[in-house]
């Protein structure tokens, strides 16, 4: 049974639930912006309409800003903040009560390879991604007793529509520097993901895993 939250890709949204449907997977769209409590709140009154039980919550939601920090707003850091950090801090918050009466649950968070290296004119987003790590290994300590794992994913550079913008020139370089010699895909990191959330990962909690094909800035 699948949740997939949204916020503007409607259509991606609904035709990914098509395909679930089509897969005989119980499956329901859920419109919200995570930054907002409030609607993260109804998000949540639909999810227990559909279901009485939460297994995985998976903080995927997040946005990105390339731009020096001399030239980054004030409404562009709060922003970043509140979608990729305060987004967490609502829908973990929405779903634990939930958890701790089941003693049973999964969180995986996104984090970035710039919440570990950081990078230059991404300040605001590698402190946004370096956040969600703190906030995993702490949450994980915090919630360890009921039974609940909480882990980081850190991707390194994935063709994801955040990447859209970089040129071909961008990518061979990228793709220089890592081992690997390609760009991650998706598939690369929801693999891993779904091994997080198997009973193969039961003792595994407050990671961080580098997800990148070896690149390291």
């Amino acid at each position: 049974r699948v949740i997939i939250n949204y916020n503007k890709s409607d259509k991606e949204a609904n035709s990914l639930k098509d395909e679930l449907l089509g897969l005989n997977c119980d499956c329901i769209t859920a419109k919200a912006d995570v930054s907002k409590i409030e609607e993260v709140e109804k998000m949540m009154d639909d999810i227990r309409a559909f279901s009485s039980h939460i297994d995985v919550l998976v903080n995927n939601a997040g946005v990105a800003l390339r731009k020096l920090l001399c030239d980054t707003t004030e409404e562009e850091w709060d922003t970043l903040f509140n979608v990729n950090i305060k987004g967490i801090f609502n829908c973990t918050k929405a779903v634990l009560p939930r958890m701790i009466r089941q003693k049973s649950g999964k969180i995986v968070n996104i984090s970035s390879i710039l919440g570990i290296n950081g990078a230059a004119c991404e300040v605001a987003y590698s402190a946004t991604k370096a956040a969600v790590i703190g906030f995993t290994q702490a949450l994980a300590k915090e919630i360890g007793p009921c039974n609940i794992t909480v882990n980081c994913v850190a991707p390194g550079v994935i063709e994801t529509d955040m990447n859209k913008d970089l040129d071909s020139q961008d990518i061979d370089h990228i793709k220089d520097k890592t081992p690997l010699e390609r760009i991650g895909q998706p598939m690369d990191i929801a693999n891993f993901i779904l091994f997080l959330a198997s009973e193969d990962a039961d003792f595994i909690t407050g990671q961080v895993f580098n997800i990148n094909g070896g690149l390291v800035f």
